[in-house]
Parts: C-alpha cells; structure tokens; sequence
C-alpha cells in the first residue's frame, strides 16, 4: 500500500486560558515575521510581550469558549480532505491527512514524525492561507521545509497559495449566499471584504499577499456581480499597517448612512479568534449602537466544496500541476 501523508499548515492557536502566553510567546519569537530588535534579543522580547499581552487575549478567548476553535476545524478539514481523496483513490493507494501547526500543538515535526511511523512515503505539505505572504504560507512552508530535513524526508511537493482556484472562489460564492439570507433586505447592503493586516512595509518589499486579495475578489466579483470593499484587521504594535482599517472602515459606511454590512472574513478559512470575537462580537456591538446590522458570511471551514477545492490542488500538485 503507498500511502500519501498530506499536511494542512495553519498557524495554530492556545488549546487553553493557560496557553495564550506560550503561544504568544511562539509566535513573537518567529523572526520571519517579526523583528524585535538585534537577533539576539528576540526571544527575551518576545518573552516580555506574550508576558503583556496575555491577559487582554486570554479575556477575548474566553468570551469564544475559552481556546482557540482552529485545531478543532483543521482537524475536520483533515478528516473530510482524507474522506474525498480516498474516495477516489487507485487501488493500492491511501492517504492520510493531518493538520500541522506553526505556533502551538501539533506542531508540524510532530505530525511528519506521526505519519513516517504509520509508512507514509510521500508528503503534500498545503497550506491553508490561499494568499501567499511571509507572515502565513512562507513561514509554515520554511517550518515544514525544515522539519522535513530534520527527518530525511526528501518527497513532498507543497502548495503555498490558490487565490482564485475556480472551487475555492465558488466555495467563497456560496458563503456570500449564505450571508445574505441572514439580511433584513437581500439587496440593499454593502458587501466589505475583511482580510487579515499586515506591515506595509512587507508589502512594500514585494510580498504578493494584497495582489492574492485582489485576485480573490476579482474572481468572486464574477460569480456573484456584487463589488464590495476591501479593509484590514488585527493591527498590532506601532508600525504602519495595511489600511483602511476594518474598525475605521465600518464606522465610516455607518457614517454615510448604511444600515446593512455583509462582512465577508475573506483572508480566513477558518473561524477563529478574528471571526468569532473581532468581527462578530467587538465590530458587531459598535455597530449595533449606531444602528447598523453587521452580519458576517460563514467562514469556509469544512464546507463541500472548499474541501473539493482542498482535493483538487492536491490532486494537481502530485501531478507535477501548479497551484493557482
């Protein structure tokens, strides 16, 4: 039996109130993504951060069930994407699917390390941000990459992006659909597009991630005819981030008299802390007291057609095709 070990990389979230710090902490001391003074300084401040910020986090994940919901859903992710692709698998062929974390358990090595013991010879490392950045997709491929060194594995093929895959746009589609029942009037609302932020200057250096949005959007825009507007959430520290922010972009529609907002979480395949606390509890209140309803589109999670989407790439990529 060849057996075909397929990874889902996310970037992982505390399984617990006690585990917000150390993930904080995992997640600053990625200097991929963040630089927190001269190298050697790196981890002390990232010490010194997940130390400050813990308890505002861990307040806000206590009020969506006390962790992080995203294990949770890779999980089903992983169990559906394994349904599909063995549903349809040669004889003589498995595949086993996982998920693999950046910055809390599982961790990515541990999970490799799982599938070599159950004999897996070929691994498909795909990542589930489907807009490439150096914040998301790089940095959990680079994680993969070198966890695959580290265990002699020398037989994988990766897919670090898919922004207007024709089943993920069309799975995207149906989550506006889905929204849009959820509206008091179905045609009179603005659609706003809420990506994660991230640095300007990233972008600034040549990070394709707003060009990935864009795709996405276009592509959507297609099958749906309905424009919406883009905007950028969870900022942090002092530095210049993508605008407009999502916060500001919000109040200024509620400003100019829109009484709908259909939100779609659009960088996101996952429901987590942004989708359950940022976007449907904090933007949501601030809205309802100025008379606005913000409904949000169900984030993809485990929907048909994203996982046929999911199994297409995967499909593609052991047959030499690449990704979107």
């Amino acid at each position: 039996m060849k057996k075909i070990g397929v990874i889902l990389l996310n970037m992982g979230g505390p399984d617990s109130l006690e585990a917000v710090r150390p993930f904080l902490f995992n997640l600053f001391s990625d200097r991929k993504i963040i630089r927190l003074g001269p190298s050697f300084l790196q981890r002390p401040i990232a010490w010194f951060i997940a130390k400050r910020r813990a308890p505002k986090s861990a307040a806000c994940y206590a009020k969506i069930g006390g962790k992080s919901p995203l294990l949770d859903i890779t999980n089903r992710q992983a169990k559906a994407l394994e349904a599909q692709l063995n549903d349809t698998a040669p004889d003589g062929e498995e595949y086993l699917c996982v998920p693999g974390m950046r910055y809390f358990a599982p961790r990515t090595k541990d999970q490799l390390q799982g599938l070599i013991d159950k004999g897996v010879s070929k691994f498909v490392a795909l990542s589930m941000y489907p807009h490439y950045s150096l914040a998301t997709s790089g940095t959990s491929i680079d994680d993969f990459k070198e966890a695959a060194r580290q265990l002699g594995i020398s037989d994988y093929v990766t897919i670090d992006s898919y922004p207007d895959h024709p089943l993920y746009l069309k799975a995207l589609a149906q989550c506006v659909e889905e929204g849009r029942k959820r509206l008091d009037d179905k045609e009179d609302f603005q659609l706003v597009y809420s990506a994660h932020s991230l640095p300007q200057k990233m972008v600034d250096e040549g990070d394709p991630y707003v060009d990935h949005i864009h795709r996405t959007i276009n592509g959507l825009e297609k099958l749906t005819g309905i424009k919406g507007s883009l905007c950028f959430q969870s900022r942090s520290g002092p530095v210049k981030w993508l605008e407009p922010a999502t916060d500001h972009h919000l109040m200024e529609l509620a400003e100019r008299g829109v009484k709908q907002i259909l939100c779609l979480p659009i960088s996101f395949v996952s429901d987590h802390i942004e989708t359950l606390y940022e976007i449907d509890m904090l933007y949501g209140d601030m809205l309802k007291k100025r008379g606005v309803k913000l409904v949000r589109t169900p984030s993809l999670n485990d929907s048909k057609t994203f996982i046929s989407a999911l199994k297409d790439l995967v499909m593609g990529a052991l047959k030499g095709n690449k990704a979107s």
